[in-house]
């Protein structure tokens, strides 16, 4: 299992590019199965979960072909197996995506319960009760979900739908059932996330009716089919809000590239509240950062509130800042693990329910430390940098699911990283 490791005490400078984003790369993949015709992919970031997405497609019957790096093109004309098994999807619960076009497009669908980080009950419950009021015949049985359409029907049937709480995957999922379903689906409640919008635009290119996507209805006029298309992925708004967080933490000096500002307003607030100089441009993000941030508080919430995978890294520059700050988790009950660890480097954090007191400290040390999920690696990473001596990170395959090329871009902004094999 491969660990990272960290010579602390180095400000970051200099310029990095930000890659495609994976919470938008995995829906859009799912997407593909909608289609006979190939859907043409750019920007396609090379990280562990998307690589888990295409072998689970792949095996559905979809061609998968790269070209260069960050291309891909899928064909599902001859998709024949509509099952997603437990081996392949234990690891990463987007695996869900698959379920709403599956059922779509096959009219039957076998989806093993997900896996992913253990940062709390994510139910799929909402994915459910929508597919079932479009018309589907769902039964959850020996750690599977198994869906046809119901009644001898050919498509699934345009209803409205009401989510019980904002779900950025069931909104995907649901989204994608109703474009080939009989009539018209409004969803209410919906999330609202940049990736929501940028899968929407991927499906409008295949020809989809979809109005309303960034919004919390969206409705969806459902057509008898889709046909191939051209799209780009959007950028990773949470590698830029990770990068510009070290940055802050280490008194650095950094632009981002082919990235936007335009996603991250509630991230880039705090910075500036903190204490960091920040300049947006048109496709890339400057910071400077003083030489000791100011404590800030954050509460996370969904879109366009300060997201949730962005909470432990901000974690991690309180933890260096001067002052106190209070960090409160409104999306997982379990999102607080990389407190342990991070108090393994000294820091100062008390957890009282949902709710984390950090208080600065003048300088954190190196020390061996484990991650827990992915955004509380990349905690640790910031953590790292900012450490005395030397910080081993341990289980760094979480990393992989997440940040493309983490020791190599980091390198590129000064930072002394190695990765132990």
């Amino acid at each position: 299992m491969d660990k990272l490791l960290i010579e602390g005490g180095r400000r970051l400078a200099g310029e990095v590019a930000i890659s495609g984003a994976k919470n938008a790369a995995l829906p859009i993949l799912c997407a593909s199965l909608l289609s006979a015709e190939p859907l043409h992919l750019r920007n396609v970031p090379q990280l562990r979960d998307v690589a888990t997405m295409l072998r689970l497609i792949e095996q559905m019957g979809v061609q998968v072909s790269r070209e260069g790096t960050s291309e891909v093109v899928l064909d599902s004309r001859n998709l024949d197996n509509p099952l997603a098994p437990y081996d392949m999807v234990k690891t990463m619960r987007a695996s869900i995506l698959v379920l709403g076009p599956l059922l779509a497009r096959h009219g039957e669908a076998r989806v093993s319960l997900p896996g992913g980080c253990a940062i709390g009950a994510r139910p799929v419950e909402q994915h459910i009760r929508g597919l079932q009021a479009m018309g589907a015949e769902i039964q959850v049985e020996h750690g599977y979900i198994h869906a046809r359409i119901a009644g001898g029907r050919r498509r699934l049937q345009g209803t409205r739908i009401v989510t019980d709480m904002v779900t950025v995957t069931g909104t995907e999922n649901l989204m994608m059932a109703a474009v080939l379903a009989d009539g018209e689906t409004t969803i209410e409640n919906a999330a609202r996330e940049p990736e929501v919008v940028d899968l929407a635009d991927c499906l409008v290119s295949m020809g989809a009716r979809i109005s309303g996507a960034g919004s919390d209805r969206i409705r969806i006029h459902g057509v008898e089919r889709l046909h191939g298309a051209s799209h780009s992925v959007m950028a990773d708004r949470i590698e830029t809000g990770t990068y510009l967080c070290a940055a802050a933490a280490t008194g650095g000096n950094i632009r981002l590239t082919r990235t936007s500002a335009s996603h991250l307003d509630a991230v880039v607030d705090k910075l500036l509240d903190a204490g960091c100089e920040i300049v947006a441009e048109r496709e890339a993000i400057r910071l400077a950062a003083p030489r000791r941030l100011k404590a800030v508080s954050v509460r996370t919430s969904p879109y366009p509130a300060f997201p949730t995978d962005m909470q432990a890294q901000f974690m991690a520059v309180n933890c260096v800042a001067e002052g106190s700050a209070v960090m409160r988790e409104t999306i997982f009950e379990n999102r607080f693990m990389h407190a342990v660890e991070l108090i393994r480097l000294g820091a100062d954090i008390r957890i009282d329910a949902s709710n984390a007191m950090v208080t600065g400290v003048e300088r954190l040390q190196g020390a061996t430390v484990m991650a827990t999920d992915l955004r509380a690696s990349a905690s640790l990473v910031i953590a790292g940098l900012v450490a005395e001596g030397e910080t081993l990170i341990d289980r760094i395959y979480h990393l992989d699911r997440g940040y493309e090329r983490i020791e190599e871009k980091l390198e590129q902004l000064g930072a002394v990283v190695r990765r132990i094999r």
